[in-house]
């Protein structure tokens, strides 16, 4: 299940710096001999930089007993595959989409959004080891030999000249310069290698199919029966649990002892945030907010919005500008506009130093040439809170008049966040509850209330829907708080 942001990274680029050797490999899975540019030693290097990328620009979960929890599963997995000497890694990403993605080498992300949605450990184990098979399986490096073959000669190059995207530390997941997607033939491979190393482990497969039918949901759920970007290249989810139950009717083994593990794997999860955590800033509509560094701007109606770990980005919606808020370091505006400016490839243009909403500030135009040619843009640095922020907006040369009003409003948008109500909001948190006796799901949520539609708790506790009835003594989850305080704006 590849992030729909994570693959966006310039693996190719770096490939295409030397000439490539043509040769053949051996899948270490199927034993079938597949064309192959990218080396053990290339594969591991890309997925270990790919790795710091996605834990800087994401993050990881703040909770070490979870971390452990997740990775011991996965190690055990993992040494027992065909592939057990690769430098294995299993994070859990602070993201509150329901995913999980494999990056080269062996380095397996889950999202915490992925963990509120499931029910028990062997459904985590099965995710994990779908992982841990597109890996062993080298589906990431099959991918970029085969783009890297239809590009050759093509020159490939970041949006920005390097010197530009160092600075500025700008956020892959926004520009998408590549993704590379798995075929489903390769998604139907991983789901066999997660069956045969979630088996392995004696874990009960049967629970498979349950995550399929709650991947099924979310998609459904997800507005208008637009399907959510890590289903577009996996079968159909229907189509994964008859493959699964097809693995079931020939499988030789009693399941009856088998771990499911649900309470344990419930433990973990308790207390975890459900849903994007607005104390790390939230939208609503252009506005952005982050009650933690008491900040605000406003960003242009209707672009669209990423809110990543290390960067706040807004892009056009005709995908020819961006603009950029992210950390300059603790330096004063006018020196970090003088840093910006002094970098290779950049003139600068007409700049001030005027002040913005009572707020120290630096600012410049600039043009600045690329692999992709030039763009030109506006460079804004604000001090605040003992910390200097950088606006860098852009586009390509010649289109700075039709964004120049956007760029200038948005950086002089930036001020104190002062809202009571926004400053107080909180996240939404897991909780759990042992049912003191039989009762259906809409008793339940009339007795323990929760945060979220019915329809949603339905699908985090995988019943059917409100009037299905819970066994006494089961576990169930919940979701507190996390509405925004009325006012916020």
């Amino acid at each position: 299940m590849p992030h729909p942001a994570l693959l966006a990274r310039l693996l190719i680029p770096a490939l295409l710096l030397t000439p490539p050797i043509l040769s053949c490999a051996r899948n270490p899975v199927t034993g079938k001999s597949e064309i192959a540019l990218v080396s053990e030693a290339q594969e591991i290097q890309m997925g270990k930089e790919a790795s710091q990328q996605t834990i800087q620009s994401i993050g990881l979960v703040n909770d070490p007993s979870l971390q452990a929890y997740v990775s011991a599963i996965g190690m055990k997995m993992a040494a027992a595959s065909e592939r057990p000497n690769l430098p294995w890694e299993f994070h859990v990403v602070d993201d509150a989409s329901v995913n999980a993605f494999a990056l080269p080498g062996g380095f397996i992300f889950v999202t915490r959004g992925l963990l509120t949605y499931i029910n028990n450990e062997a459904e985590l184990a099965t995710v994990v080891g779908h992982e841990i098979g597109h890996v062993t399986n080298r589906h990431s490096v099959q991918q970029i030999s085969n783009s890297q073959l239809a590009t050759l000669g093509l020159g490939l190059g970041s949006v920005l000249s390097s010197d530009v995207a160092r600075y500025a530390g700008l956020a892959s997941q926004g520009l998408q310069v590549l993704f590379l997607k798995y075929s489903r033939d390769a998604e139907s491979q991983a789901d066999l290698a997660g069956f045969r190393y979630a088996l392995g482990q004696n874990y009960d497969v049967r629970e498979m199919a349950s995550v399929f039918h709650t991947l099924d949901r979310v998609g459904a759920a997800a507005g208008g029966g637009k399907l959510p970007e890590w289903l577009a290249t996996h079968p159909a989810p229907a189509n994964r649990v008859a493959a699964t139950e097809s693995r079931l009717d020939t499988l030789h083994k009693d399941l009856t002892n088998t771990v499911i593990n649900r309470d344990g794997f419930l433990e973990h999860v308790k207390g975890l945030t459900f849903g994007d955590d607005p104390r790390q800033g939230y939208f609503q509509g252009g506005h952005f907010y982050h009650p933690d560094l008491r900040f605000q701007v406003t960003f242009p109606q209707g672009w669209h919005t990423l809110n990543a770990a290390d960067a706040v980005m807004a892009g056009s919606p005709n995908q020819d500008a961006i603009i950029q808020l992210s950390l300059a370091g603790k330096t004063s505006p006018r020196d970090a506009a003088t840093q910006f400016l002094s970098r290779q490839g950049i003139t600068a243009g007409n700049g001030s130093t005027a002040s913005i909403n009572g707020l120290p500030a630096a600012s410049s135009y600039f043009k600045a040439q690329t692999d992709q040619g030039e763009i030109e843009g506006l460079a804004t640095f604000i001090s605040y809170g003992g910390i200097t922020y950088g606006l860098l907006s852009y586009t390509p040369a010649g289109k700075l008049s039709t964004y120049d009003n956007a760029f200038r409003q948005t950086a002089a948008s930036f001020s104190e966040l002062r809202d009571p109500a926004a400053l107080s909001v909180q996240p939404a948190k897991v909780d759990l509850v042992k049912l003191p006796e039989e009762m259906t799901l809409a008793q339940f949520n009339a007795r323990y209330p929760s945060s979220i539609p019915i329809g949603q708790l339905a699908i985090i506790n995988e019943v059917d829907g409100p009037d299905s009835a819970i066994p006494a003594g089961r576990t169930v989850k919940r979701v507190t708080g996390g509405v925004l305080p009325a006012g916020a704006r």
